[in-house]
């Protein structure tokens, strides 16, 4: 079944991704603590428990590391386990509905958003090209060459490292 994907789940997706940003060099975990945890899932739409914590967690790891291209997908799979959809009769005729175990959901709906994504924009998701950036960006422009998460922090970072390098070449002669 083909599910598209809304601009909220799109920022839910990419807001999990960047729950560990690197902070003057430091890098932070705004999942790594129990209360910030439940705050942080509380506000996305969960309910904060313990299970849905540690599954939120794993299930951004993998994610991240699907996103940088350093494992496959199907590290995803265990994510979806026992996960389906299911008819729903309404006044509208028949509409699905997702079954998730309740200690997955945020889990579930992050790998079925990068899922949705991979399908209709291939390619717009994507870790930030500066290399001390943890961040991710999903590139919405039309000519999908955006290459970091901010211009103005990344993005004027790496040019003024560019520009120091050729101003301080030694001459070639």
């Amino acid at each position: 079944m083909l599910m598209a994907i809304t601009r909220t789940e799109e920022d839910a997706l990419l807001d999990l991704l960047n729950s560990t940003p690197v902070v003057d060099g430091v890098q932070q975990d705004h999942l790594g603590d129990a209360a910030e945890a439940r705050a942080w899932l509380r506000r996305r739409g969960g309910v904060g428990s313990q299970g849905e914590w540690d599954a939120t967690r794993q299930a951004r790891d993998a994610l991240q590391s699907v996103v940088r291209g350093e494992r496959p997908p199907t590290v995803l799979a265990p994510f979806l386990e026992g996960v389906g959809y299911r008819p729903v009769m309404s006044e509208h005729g028949v509409e699905w509905s997702l079954d998730v175990p309740a200690e997955r959901g945020p889990a579930v709906g992050a790998v079925l958003s990068w899922s949705a994504l991979e399908r209709t924009k291939p390619g717009r998701l994507r870790p930030c090209a500066n290399d001390e950036c943890r961040l991710f960006l999903l590139d919405r422009s039309k000519t999908n060459k955006a290459r970091w998460c901010s211009m103005a922090v990344c993005g004027n970072r790496m040019k003024a490292r560019r520009h120091y390098r050729r101003a301080h070449q030694p001459p070639v002669g």
